[in-house]
């Protein structure tokens, strides 16, 4: 593969419930490079807050954000009571504002939960306008597929698709297998659309193992969303009880970069 196309990273997420600014600053103390942000309160988009980590952060580069507000979208974006959106696309500048600071482009999105009676027609509508705010701040609003909502299936992504000019995805490896699809289908359906990846093993040991430990041919696969149209950042996203130490988690990102390397 082209070593310009991926890049890789490593999540702040894995870390939790460790504070973010301690996260941050031993991944750069341990040689991370390239990471993605969870912010996971209120007070972490306040602007000291958000110039302290970019303080931490060095020459180390923020990728991209992901909201502690996602468990909340079904409700502020897209029910039927139309003041909510307003209000939650003002809250939502605050993260494209931190994002801004930090040099961070795309922004992760769930979305609405499956089986809440919410039209496509609707949730391409709303999601639009929040595409079109976070593009005032130079932000990518990105769709991830998340099993429980209803970017959980590749028919709806794959509408969303034909449905909204330049529309952009996460793939979130683990999300997919949890929900029955296959990664390799997703990469040809999404193509170039995938601007992200939230990258994990599986196999008979869980669906969200480090790279190495399951079935996963990472290389492969890889190489597989590069044919595509692929060029974005490959995240390491792993939950902490997946992993042992620091170092086995770091040591994992390095083995992704020399994966992309070679």
């Amino acid at each position: 593969m082209s070593n310009n196309s991926v890049t890789a990273a490593l999540s702040t997420a894995c870390m939790y419930p460790q504070l973010l600014e301690k996260t941050v600053f031993a991944y750069v103390e341990n040689g991370v490079t390239d990471f993605e942000i969870f912010f996971n309160t209120d007070s972490e988009l306040k602007r000291e807050y958000v110039l302290s980590l970019k303080n931490i952060m060095g020459q180390a580069r923020c990728v991209a954000a992901h909201p502690f507000t996602c468990a909340i979208e079904t409700m502020m974006f897209f029910s039927p009571y139309e003041r909510r959106v307003p209000d939650v696309l003002d809250y939502y500048r605050r993260y494209f504002a931190a994002m801004e600071i930090l040099g961070a482009k795309i922004f992760v999105f769930h979305g609405a939960r499956a089986g809440m009676g919410v039209s496509d027609g609707l949730y391409f509508e709303r999601y639009a306008r929040l595409i079109e705010t976070a593009a005032e701040y130079g932000v990518t609003v990105a769709q991830e597929n998340v099993r429980i909502c209803m970017s959980g299936s590749l028919k709806f992504l794959s509408e969303m698709k034909r449905s909204i000019n330049g529309a952009a995805f996460v793939l979130d490896t683990k999300q997919a297998i949890r929900a029955g699809e296959d990664i390799y289908e997703i990469v040809r359906e999404l193509g170039g659309n995938i601007a992200h990846v939230h990258l994990s093993d599986h196999g008979a040991a869980g669906d969200c193992l480090p790279l190495g430990k399951g079935e996963l041919d990472a290389a492969r696969f890889l190489r597989d969303l590069v044919k595509n149209g692929f060029h974005g950042t490959a995240v390491i996203e792993l939950y902490r009880e997946n992993f042992g130490t620091l170092e086995e988690l770091t040591e994992n990102y390095r083995l992704l970069k020399e994966i992309i390397k070679n």
